[in-house]
């Protein structure tokens, strides 16, 4: 477990260049110019020319780069373009708090629901319950959020207009806020969870010591608890950390509908408005999320199998 740790920790800082590098790249040679967008309609040379020098963007690319690496590595994620000279830090805090309770909910819903659901229906395979479980959540898997964004909101329109209580159509404060954006993202997740989990069921009701256990007279409440379940759970902790780093970081469609002020509705406006550094730090933040949310996997993985440990 401790080679695990090491190597895990000895990658990030060469994930971190790379990551940073290319986007880096990729920003310095797209077209247009941060510095017109932030001048709106003025074009006044000396203006344009101390914006510029300001945010160091008359220096070699070379040299900006290496400024945004100098700043990096004492935590600070540069300057907004966009928003008066902000810190990027400041901008993304804000908007990773938000999207990290969204996200963070929605993956708890996915696993309370989906769980159970697909462990129920592999125990029940064939029939008509496990039929009548697994086509929603097949449909939940292969609808897009865009599809089922403007279907919810639809439903929510036609339950006001009938007069019943209805949820606010976007914005971020109460716990109403968080209801469509919630079902949202933990619908492709619940049809994902559900459908890995029933196929992990089924793949260890198959195996020896399943046969083994029943043989020896065990109850089939402790089968099913002990050896099955327990064992088909092992391959869906693999995929918890990174679909929290991916929820808290990739919510942008949602967040972008439902006007969220989460980190992927801040990386839209960025892109629209050419705010490079906030682009920039999204990235980083969404790189070290993933490799710490891996890491975390493998820890949790080694305590839950002990075949992990023995083998590392």
């Amino acid at each position: 477990m401790l080679a695990v740790i090491v190597r895990r920790l000895a990658a990030l800082p060469f994930v971190l260049l790379s990551v940073t590098f290319l986007t880096f790249i990729v920003g310095y040679f797209a077209p247009g110019d941060p510095v017109l967008t932030m001048m709106g309609n003025s074009r006044d040379p000396q203006t344009y020319a101390n914006l510029k020098h300001l945010y160091g963007l008359d220096l070699p690319w070379y040299n900006q780069y290496l400024n945004y690496l100098g700043g990096l590595l004492h935590g600070n994620l540069g300057l907004s373009y966009r928003y008066a000279q902000r810190p990027v830090n400041d901008l993304l805090g804000s908007g990773v708090r938000v999207s990290l309770q969204l996200g963070l909910t929605a993956l708890i819903v996915s696993l309370l629901i989906g769980i159970p659901v697909g462990a129920f229906a592999a125990l029940r395979q064939n029939s008509v319950s496990d039929r009548a479980m697994m086509v929603p959540m097949l449909a939940l898997y292969a609808v897009p959020s865009f599809v089922l964004i403007p279907v919810l909101q639809w439903l929510n329109y036609r339950a006001y207009s009938r007069g019943w209580p209805a949820l606010p159509a976007a914005g971020w404060g109460s716990w109403q806020h968080w209801v469509m954006p919630v079902i949202v993202l933990a619908a492709a997740g619940l049809g994902f969870i559900s459908r890995m989990t029933r196929a992990n069921v089924l793949e260890v009701m198959k195996q020896d010591y399943v046969r083994t256990a029943r043989g020896k007279g065990l109850p089939e409440f402790a089968v099913r608890f002990r050896h099955i379940l327990r064992n088909a759970l092992l391959p869906v902790v693999t995929v918890v950390g990174p679909s929290i780093a991916f929820l808290v970081t990739g919510a942008f469609v949602v967040e972008q509908l439902f006007s969220i002020p989460g980190i992927g509705f801040l990386s839209v406006q960025a892109v629209q408005q050419r705010d490079y550094p906030v682009i920039q730090g999204t990235t980083v933040i969404l790189a070290v999320a993933v490799v710490f949310m891996n890491l975390v996997t493998d820890i949790l993985y080694t305590f839950l199998d002990p075949r992990v440990r023995v083998s590392g």
